[in-house]
């Protein structure tokens, strides 16, 4: 049975409901400058333009039709990505997009359909799969997770596990499943973890107070509880958010009564497709999920040429 955890205060409904990113899930999170920087480097770094392969074995002037497709079931992601790589190989390549982000696509669906120059296509063909698996995996992984606590109050949050240099896209990618986004770095919200209370003495409740007198205004206060005793000095000293650490399903469900609503309530911490359920059952707010994107497999896609 699912047990009902409201949050009484406006502000820390506002909280729950929207996590840490107001944005729409399925804005992309670059502008065009910085997508076709990105792609432009990944470019760069595969060498292609001097594919010594198609160079050697594809006339310049001779054309293709290729259709990029779903080898599995997923959610798409990173399209604008691939349209990039091959317009910056070939920008007469013609492209119909015949799915879009966020969009569930089954096995053998096509994603994009290209027409034009074999050469641009065959080029971009590696780095347009790469940003488009390894997005599309994040989106797939995380909207099976989404629906594993589906009729729930639980929200699937990512966190700070990321690839260096591609938060924002890994970040999109999980809104793009379904989920939310967690503060997106440092600076954006207070987390006190473990080893900032353990630098205090072990004090929660002083952890809470410096970080409320010191922060800037408005910052939403979190503290990472490893017990229901921490949870009880984390309310009372007043923090917006309260990180359950690894707890079990009986310590959560204790918590959740215990704070009766004020304060929002995030579960972390053993969490699988497996756990998941259960956890959100307790009555959580959020669970966070750093496998989102740091343990993601690729979704199989390919490029397949027509003959």
């Amino acid at each position: 049975m699912i047990e009902s955890n409201s949050l009484t205060d406006p502000s820390l409904q506002r909280l729950a409901e929207f996590a840490f990113s107001p944005e729409d899930r399925t804005r992309f999170p670059l502008d065009a400058q910085h997508r076709a920087r990105i792609v432009h480097a990944a470019l760069e770094e595969d060498a292609a333009d001097a594919d010594v392969t198609t160079n050697a074995t594809i006339d310049p002037a001779a054309t293709a039709r290729a259709a990029l497709v779903a080898r599995r079931d997923g959610v798409v992601c990173g399209t604008s990505l691939a349209i990039e790589a091959f317009r910056q190989r070939d920008p007469t390549i013609a492209i119909r997009e015949d799915s879009h982000d966020a969009r569930p696509i089954d096995r053998g669906d096509t994603i994009l359909f290209l027409t034009g120059s074999a050469r641009g296509m065959l080029s971009a063909e590696r780095v347009a799969l790469n940003f488009m698996q390894r997005l599309s995996g994040i989106a797939t992984l995380t909207a099976q997770y989404v629906h594993a606590v589906r009729g729930t109050n639980a929200r699937i949050l990512d966190t700070r596990k990321t690839t260096p240099g591609w938060r924002k896209l890994e970040r999109y990618a999980v809104r793009c499943g379904g989920g939310m986004s967690h503060r997106s770095d440092l600076e954006q919200a207070v987390l006190i973890k473990d080893n900032h209370i353990a630098a205090l003495g072990d004090d929660v409740g002083l952890a809470v107070h410096r970080a409320r007198a010191v922060a800037p205004s408005g910052t939403r206060i979190e503290v990472e509880c490893d017990d229901v005793a921490q949870v009880g000095e984390a309310i009372s000293a007043g923090a917006d958010i309260i990180l359950l650490d690894n707890m079990g399903l009986q310590d959560m469900r204790d918590a959740v009564k215990l704070v009766a609503g004020r304060a929002v309530l995030e579960a972390s911490g053993g969490v699988n497709l497996q756990t998941v359920r259960g956890i959100a059952e307790t009555g959580v707010n959020w669970i966070s999920v750093g496998a989102l994107t740091h343990s993601a497999p690729a979704l199989d896609l390919a490029l397949d040429f027509e003959g």
